[in-house]
């Protein structure tokens, strides 16, 4: 990673690192079989993540119960959120990873930028602490949490609510496949119901596809296509 590069990335984080070996740590895929990647740092920067978006969910909303508060940090700290994050801020172009990943367009797959977003947040938590670690993330989620004004539903509790109301058992989530390498897999996921009807989806991990085949499911059972 060239010393320009840190300096761009750190002027849209608006954190400069002591340790810049943090950042190139937490920009480092594992394709690169380098002697450190990112996956530890991403494992850290997880629960930093999750910390920092409770913490505001409570200051923002003193009145809402816990069942409240669930789904509106689920969503705000999911996979595609963190993804989405990291393709506002082009972090995709600061990576470091193995030329055939890079052929294969990993600079813009979804669960890797999320992965990369994870280890920068536990790059400055590590580098700056709490608050700096706070400081990125509320910059950077800003307009998400602004933006979030009704507790949202995910798929799966909607398709839940959706049966139990018809006098059904909650519906079933089985894997059916998994491919990919171990960096990038690939999950299929069938939800089906007691009444009879399912369907399949494919994500990055298996939360994913279960929520994307409850959507599926959903949209088949209530016409929203």
């Amino acid at each position: 990673m060239k010393k320009d590069d840190i300096g761009a990335l750190e002027s849209v984080l608006d954190w400069r690192f002591t340790d810049k070996n943090l950042l190139i740590e937490a920009l480092t895929h594992s394709s690169t079989r380098a002697r450190t990647s990112n996956e530890r740092l991403e494992f850290l920067g997880d629960r930093v993540l999750g910390l920092v978006i409770a913490e505001a969910m409570v200051a923002r909303h003193p009145d809402e119960t816990e069942g409240q508060l669930a789904p509106r940090l689920n969503a705000l700290v999911s996979r595609e959120t963190c993804g989405e994050i990291a393709n506002r801020i082009d972090l995709g172009s600061f990576l470091t990873m193995a030329r055939s990943e890079a052929m294969s367009g990993g600079r813009r797959k979804a669960a890797l930028l999320a992965n990369a977003m994870e280890a920068v947040i536990a790059a400055v938590y590590l580098d700056g602490g709490l608050d700096a670690a706070r400081g990125v993330i509320l910059r950077q989620w800003r307009h998400l949490l602004s933006a979030q004004e009704s507790a949202p539903i995910d798929a799966k509790t909607k398709l839940q609510e959706w049966a139990q109301g018809r006098g059904q058992r909650v519906p079933h989530y089985e894997m059916i496949d998994r491919s990919g390498p171990d960096h990038a897999p690939v999950f299929t996921m069938r939800v089906t119901l007691a009444s009879g009807p399912s369907a399949e989806a494919q994500a990055p991990s298996k939360r994913l596809a279960e929520r994307a085949c409850a959507e599926k499911l959903l949209a088949d059972l209530t016409g929203a296509r």
